[in-house]
């Protein structure tokens, strides 16, 4: 599979799309406008390792619902994940069998490295 999962709106994801070079063959879907399925956030999980490392902890919603005091299990983070895009650290890059989430510049370049060779 090649897909990324970004936002439009989204400066720095449209800066790392543009970075990235991407082949013909992604798919790019804008979570915004085209919510993550079930299926999709599975999938993304299963590449993670777990749906924490696909949240982001800096999402506004975050602070403002104080859940950084509540104790989150997996099934919460699932379910914030799909309740809001804003919980989804962004961009999300799945490459074959590889996942690179969010916008750190070492995850930038591992996922070029792996797209590019």
């Amino acid at each position: 599979m090649k897909k990324v999962y970004y936002l439009k709106t989204c400066n720095t994801c449209l800066r790392i799309l543009k970075e990235l070079n991407l082949p013909s063959g992604f798919v790019l879907q804008d979570i915004k406008n085209e919510e993550i399925t079930v299926k999709q956030l599975e999938e993304m999980k299963q590449l993670a390792g777990s749906y924490e490392a696909l949240f982001s902890k800096r999402a506004k919603l975050y602070k403002e619902m104080d859940l950084k005091n509540q104790d989150l299990k997996e099934a919460d983070y699932k379910q914030y994940l799909l309740e809001h895009y804003t919980f989804l650290s962004r961009p999300v890059i799945v490459y074959n069998n590889h996942i690179f989430v969010g916008n750190s510049k070492k995850t930038i370049q591992l996922a070029k490295e792996a797209i590019h060779g």
